[in-house]
């Protein structure tokens, strides 16, 4: 039999009538139940004041922190700055009073400009690493930067949202800070002998502008991982290279050929010119004797005449007739015979020194 075959209307059931409509929680009654309850519990109904002090001791202990030895407290009350603190157990006003950040100041951070590393694989990044030099050419610079937070409160307050990507700003800065130190180089200092000093001016350049942005960061060392020309060009590169190592070759024999053979003109230059001087000073002493010889046999001839002519003819004379062969006649041994000399005999012989000194005939 159906319900609704009693008289009742469509809300009407087995037990009376049905109300279909859904009805609130009575919140009162609850509260009131759940005071009943509790109020049975502590004698007075005193819970809720001693819930109420426990969440107010709960509350104020959540200010205890502890700074670690490589980190720094900074306090913030209301967002305004208050005062930093070295390790150690330290207190602040609750959240949402003061706030508590504690960044890490000695830990050495590191970031890559033109490559990521991804475990053991490197990834290239080409829209940091090609750059123009200063004579025009591209250039492709891998690059590393370490730094670390020298100052707490800058760097949290000036930095825009340093926690939530603090290698940003550094990265910003050393694209422009490489940049422009590239830009004013040539790309074959950027290659070879240029890299130590582009490291170090890439450094002040940095630092420069980080501190200009009161960003608390200190620069710690920025090392060219790789510098190289473009993968398009890297062969035409290779050959410049070749022929530069030529030509450096070329220069060092030619300046070693230079040093062996330079010294040896300068030995011979100066023998000649201590030869010379000799030849000098024995013509100049030669002549200066000759002339001696001349003014004192002048003297002795003014004196006597005669016999100084004759002795000068004897001596002459003597130097003269010293290399030749003679034959010495007597004078009267011509007289009525005519003399046989067998000269081409006597030609023949070897001079004699003491040939001279016969007289009467052939020695």
């Amino acid at each position: 039999m159906s319900w609704n075959n009693d008289g009742g209307g469509p809300n009407q059931g087995p037990w009376g009538p049905v109300n279909r409509q859904p009805q609130p929680p009575d919140v009162e009654k609850i509260l009131r139940m759940a005071r009943e309850r509790f109020s049975g519990n502590l004698p007075g109904g005193r819970m809720w004041p001693a819930v109420a002090a426990l969440a107010v001791l709960g509350w104020m202990a959540s200010g205890i922190y502890v700074v670690e030895p490589d980190e720094e407290g900074v306090v913030v009350r209301f967002g305004k700055y208050v005062e930093t603190y070295k390790s150690g157990l330290h207190y602040h006003l609750p959240y949402p009073i003061e706030t508590v950040y504690k960044p890490k100041v000695t830990v050495v951070r590191r970031i890559e400009i033109g490559y990521r590393t991804r475990g053991h694989n490197t990834a290239d990044m080409p829209v940091e690493s090609l750059m123009l030099t200063g004579d025009e050419n591209i250039i492709d610079i891998d690059m590393s930067v370490q730094y670390l937070i020298n100052n707490t409160p800058n760097y949290l307050f000036n930095l825009r949202n340093p926690a939530q990507d603090p290698d940003k700003v550094v990265r910003d800065v050393a694209e422009t800070a490489i940049r422009q130190v590239i830009g004013r180089n040539s790309i074959d200092e950027a290659l070879t002998t240029g890299k130590d000093r582009i490291q170090s001016i890439t450094k002040e350049a940095m630092q420069e502008i980080l501190n200009s942005y009161n960003s608390g960061l200190s620069i710690v060392a920025v090392q060219l991982q790789q510098v190289a020309p473009p993968e398009e060009v890297i062969q035409a590169f290779k050959d410049v290279a070749s022929a530069r190592e030529d030509r450096e070759r070329a220069i060092n024999e030619a300046q070693g050929y230079r040093s062996d053979i330079l010294p040896k003109a300068k030995g011979e230059a100066a023998k000649v010119v201590q030869e010379a001087e000799a030849y000098k000073t024995a013509k100049v002493a030669r002549a200066q004797g000759d002339a001696s010889r001349f003014t004192s046999l002048l003297t002795e001839y003014e004196k006597a005449r005669e016999v100084t002519r004759t002795r000068i003819y004897l001596e002459t004379m003597e130097e003269v007739m010293s290399g030749v062969h003679k034959v010495i006649i007597d004078g009267g041994a011509s007289n009525g015979v005519l003399p046989y000399l067998p000269l081409d005999s006597n030609r023949r012989r070897a001079p004699d020194p003491h040939a001279s000194t016969g007289k009467g005939g052939a020695p």
